[in-house]
């Protein structure tokens, strides 16, 4: 005779089942954030390579010879060309990639991970190759999501895996692109809203964490702002912070209005063919190459060029019109390429201009003029971007100013609340919404 048992029986998995859950859920949160390193890590490795080839030609004297001004139309147009074929081929992979990337999470659009990562990486890497004043950052975003997206083919799972891996690759893209795993983390939290279950959160910080271990190990690379003194602010000079915080949130607003007014105009111009829009950024570039190189990358000044004071305020102003008028030309234009790095670049000139007058009325000493670089940067990217949590770690993962952080958060909390302040939509919201709206129209032109 069979007594039966007082224990109810346990409706919860039985323990192998467990242990296989928690080996599956680290492998493929291992594997997001090691892919994605190693493809953003060579992605970054090809700019590097191919962009210093090209200034050094650049700069030879095989460029003054007879055939430089044919060549000056040639490169250009062939660059143009290749990029049109692959907006025409994927038109996912226009733009910084970011609004796809959460139109993908939210289940609006689908994305072809393999089609999207390959037309991605050389989009972006022909943009970049060409001059144009575009980012690295939200395509390793887009890419890191489609890399995601491959890896949650290999293990067979419900709509929650795919999801994880999707996010996890996003953030994981972020981190290998500046090396900056806590500002990947923050970023998937802020700007695209993951889920903020232990689940979700936990595979973001293992993916962005691993995607930083295969960039120290297969490619070394260093910091991204290794600027050479970071020296804090004293108590007494406090008062720069709500000051740098102010101007750069005022300067956002006027840096998303031109970016996002000039985007919807060109969308609206229905007799200029897109073959036309792709090509102008490029030849504008080889244009500022002939007249005011400063403005390109590997020709003008970097922010660690930058950090070194005195420096003429004229051209300071010059340059950061320049800069500004060409990252919106080039990002209008819908080819591949992000937005964050040009508006680092555009904050650290804004920061190199007010750390000039600083310097010259005594508030400041010169080995505080990267401080205000780093100030000056996070605070343009919260106003824009309207994430504070983001530029703080962004800001002190890419540059090693763990002492200014304090500074850097109020400064990026000061610059997101005056955007605000001024009914500024953040600029990743306001390209979903058109990126939306082209979607519904079925205008895959205007997708980016």
């Amino acid at each position: 005779m069979l007594i039966p048992s007082s224990r109810p029986p346990s409706p919860h998995k039985p323990r192998w089942r467990h242990a296989v859950n928690i080996r599956r859920f680290t492998l493929r949160a291992l594997a997001t954030g090691l892919v994605t390193g190693a493809v953003i890590g060579f992605f970054r490795l090809a700019c590097v390579e191919i962009n210093g080839w090209i200034v050094s030609c650049l700069r030879s004297d095989f460029f003054n010879g007879p055939l430089s001004m044919a060549l000056l139309l040639a490169v250009p147009a062939l660059l143009a060309a290749l990029s049109w074929l692959l907006l025409r081929h994927e038109p996912l992979c226009s733009g910084s990639g970011v609004p796809q990337t959460e139109l993908a999470l939210r289940g609006e659009i689908s994305m072809r991970w393999g089609r999207v990562l390959w037309t991605k990486f050389l989009g972006t890497l022909i943009s970049l190759s060409g001059g144009l004043s575009v980012g690295r950052a939200g395509p390793s975003i887009q890419m890191g999501a489609a890399a995601g997206l491959g890896v949650s083919r290999l293990w067979p799972g419900n709509g929650k895996t795919v999801g994880r891996c999707l996010a996890g690759g996003a953030a994981a893209g972020l981190a290998a692109a500046f090396g900056a795993p806590v500002a990947g983390l923050c970023f998937a939290i802020e700007e695209m809203q993951i889920s903020s279950s232990p689940a979700m959160l936990l595979f973001i910080a293992v993916a962005a964490f691993s995607s930083l271990f295969a960039i120290d190990a297969l490619f070394h690379f260093g910091y991204v702002f290794p600027f050479t003194a970071l020296s804090a602010l004293m108590w007494r000079q406090w008062w720069i912070v709500p000051v740098v915080g102010g101007i750069a949130g005022m300067f956002g607003v006027f840096y998303n209005s031109a970016l996002i007014r000039g985007t919807l105009l060109l969308d609206r111009v229905r007799f200029l063919p897109r073959t036309a829009r792709v090509s102008a950024p490029f030849f504008m570039s080889a244009l500022l190459l002939c007249l005011y190189p400063q403005a390109l990358v590997g020709f003008g000044p970097d922010a660690l060029v930058l950090e070194r004071l005195p420096m003429p305020l004229m051209s300071l102003l010059a340059l950061l019109c320049v800069k500004v008028f060409f990252s919106c030309a080039s990002f209008a234009s819908g080819v591949s390429g992000g937005l964050i790095m040009p508006i680092l670049l555009t904050g650290a000139i804004g920061g190199t201009l007010l750390a000039t007058i600083l310097f010259r009325l005594g508030a400041v000493a010169a080995d505080q003029s990267a401080t205000i670089l780093v100030l000056s940067m996070a605070g343009l990217f919260s106003a824009t971007v309207r994430a504070p949590l983001t530029a703080t770690a962004l800001l002190a993962e890419t540059t090693g100013a763990l002492v200014n952080i304090p500074a850097i958060f109020f400064t990026a909390c000061m610059a997101a609340a005056t955007a605000n302040r001024f009914h500024s939509p953040p600029v990743f919201r306001s390209l979903r919404l058109r990126l939306r709206n082209a979607l519904q129209h079925g205008r895959t032109s205007a997708i980016g």
